[in-house]
């Protein structure tokens, strides 16, 4: 783990959890693997602060724990998984675009809360849509259940661990610790519930206090609710869906800009027959027949089979190898290759070294005479490029002498590209750039703090003088508190703050890319 990594999964945790739970995160990634009493005198925070923190990593699944051989129980922090925060809009815009705004809002909820019971989300997303709903509609259950059955069946909701079922041993002392187990047959079973009722609006403080009244007095009375059906059993997002999700559309992409449009509708329709059936690790998609693949093609496309199979072929045929051939029953068995080729474009000092960077990765080893006659580029520019790009640790310089003296008139000098290092070395840029810009949205709002405030005050006041019927000119007379000159700053500020949140998804995009091409092509001990 690098330090830039640690700092940018540090300003991740105190942006979204505050900085307590940034305090022991930032330590549990240094440190490895520790007991809660050595955190809680490093830290030195308090038991029950140190308690609680680990409570709210634990709930999002930034920090295990294990049991220890000596009976202790020991906490280590996911910097992995403190990263993916970062990609949480794209996971909700995903859902967004997949299922609309009920899928949209089960995944969000999900994503706030780190766990959850079905009946508890059902609850939330059916009320958060009938307030922006007109008055006198309301959004049932069963719609919003029906949504979470098909995030379930796409696998892009989860089960929890939870407890394994044993015999009650009243004797026995309890574990420092429960163990968790996973069952694979019902990770995605939704349990069976009657959900009835729909979405309920806020109500006024009014009606607040008074169910608050209601429900303490019922408290005190002893009548306790029933347990929810589905209660123990808790759902999750399936990060790693989303993630194969993600891969698909970028493979989809390189088709579409490598061959034609048909190609990649082919290639989409093989990866959605086989998105659910085929692992998230796998090399390979599940094999389909051309007979399958042609009857699941969408209606706007009608070619015939004969068309169908000429695409396959090409596809078979290219030298990136999108599709490849498994086998001949059914018209021909196919398959995607979900690796990551390593034909990576490194377009990071312009396309002239992109071009000598992708020729060094084809030819292995080259002179600096060979590469500024293989990339047809002039011998001061090709001689600066490749010393530019060495420097950078993009490509390495390899010493093949004649002789064992090592002379260097009798010495062979070769640059080749050392991939791995090269998308790491790229990778950690890639982190320091979304540091940094985490950290100038985080200056750029402090700084215009008290603007942000005021102008936070006079909307809530316009709102309430709006819901009481004001007239306009007292509107406009409230609207007036807030000068020319200081609506122009908030102007600029949104517009600055716009800009750095969309670079942070750019280059966390590019981040998702570098990581899939070394998940898929480097083999980790």
């Amino acid at each position: 783990m690098t330090q830039a990594e640690i700092k940018l999964c540090s300003l991740l945790l105190q942006e979204h959890f505050g900085e307590i739970v940034e305090k022991i995160g930032t330590y549990l990634l240094r440190t490895g693997s520790q007991p809660l009493r050595l955190i809680v005198s490093e830290t030195g925070l308090l038991l029950d602060q140190v308690k609680k923190a680990l409570c709210v990593l634990i709930q999002h699944n930034l920090v295990t724990y294990q049991v220890q051989k000596r009976g202790f129980v020991e906490y280590e922090a996911q910097c992995r998984r403190v990263l993916h925060i970062l990609r949480y809009p794209r996971y909700i815009f995903t859902a967004k675009s997949l299922y609309g705004d009920t899928g949209e809002l089960i995944v969000e909820e999900l994503l706030l809360n780190g766990k959850l019971t079905m009946s508890l989300v059902v609850r939330k997303v059916a009320d958060r849509l009938t307030e922006t709903m007109e008055d006198g509609k309301t959004m049932d259950y069963a719609d919003v259940s029906s949504m979470f059955v098909r995030l379930a069946d796409t696998h892009f909701v989860q089960r929890c661990p939870q407890l394994p079922e044993s015999p009650e041993k009243p004797e026995a002392p309890p574990p420092p610790a429960p163990t968790l187990v996973v069952n694979e047959k019902d990770m995605y079973v939704v349990p069976r519930l009657n959900l009835i009722g729909k979405g309920k609006r806020r109500r006024s403080c009014e009606e607040e206090e008074n169910s608050e009244h209601k429900a303490k007095k019922q408290k005190k009375d002893g009548e306790s609710s029933e347990p929810p059906p589905d209660d123990g059993i808790y759902w999750q997002v399936n990060i790693e869906r989303f993630h194969q999700h993600f891969r698909d559309q970028g493979i989809v992409s390189a088709v579409a800009s490598r061959m034609d449009q048909t190609s990649s509708e082919i290639v989409r329709t093989m990866l959605r027959m086989s998105e659910v059936t085929t692992s998230s690790c796998a090399p390979y998609t599940q094999p389909l027949s051309s007979n399958e693949i042609f009857r699941s093609l969408p209606a706007g496309y009608n070619i015939t089979k004969q068309v169908l199979d000429q695409y396959l072929t090409l596809l078979a045929d290219d030298p990136l190898e999108f599709v490849g051939r498994s086998g001949d029953s059914g018209g021909g068995m196919f398959t995607v290759s979900i690796l990551w080729d390593e034909n990576f474009p490194f377009p990071v000092f312009g396309s002239r070294c992109a071009r000598i960077f992708r020729l060094l990765l084809r030819k292995k080893h080259l002179e600096q005479k060979q590469v500024e006659d293989f990339a047809m580029i002039p011998a001061k520019e090709a001689k600066d490029m490749l010393y530019k790009m060495l420097s950078e640790n993009l490509v390495a310089l390899q010493e093949i002498p004649k002789t064992p003296d090592h002379a260097p008139s009798r010495t062979f000098y070769l640059y080749t590209v050392n991939v791995p290092s090269s998308v790491r070395m790229l990778l950690h840029k890639c982190y320091k750039s979304v540091a940094n810009l985490i950290e100038r949205r985080q200056y750029e709002t402090k700084e215009n703090k008290r603007l942000l405030e005021k102008s936070q005050r006079v909307e809530a006041i316009l709102a309430s003088m709006q819901a009481t019927g004001a007239e306009a000119t007292q509107l406009q007379e409230i609207e007036e508190m807030i000068t020319v000159l200081e609506r122009q700053q908030l102007q600029n500020l949104k517009h600055n703050v716009n800009k750095l949140d969309a670079s942070e998804n750019q280059v966390d995009e590019t981040i998702f890319v570098l990581e899939s091409f070394i998940e898929s092509t480097i083999k980790r001990p």
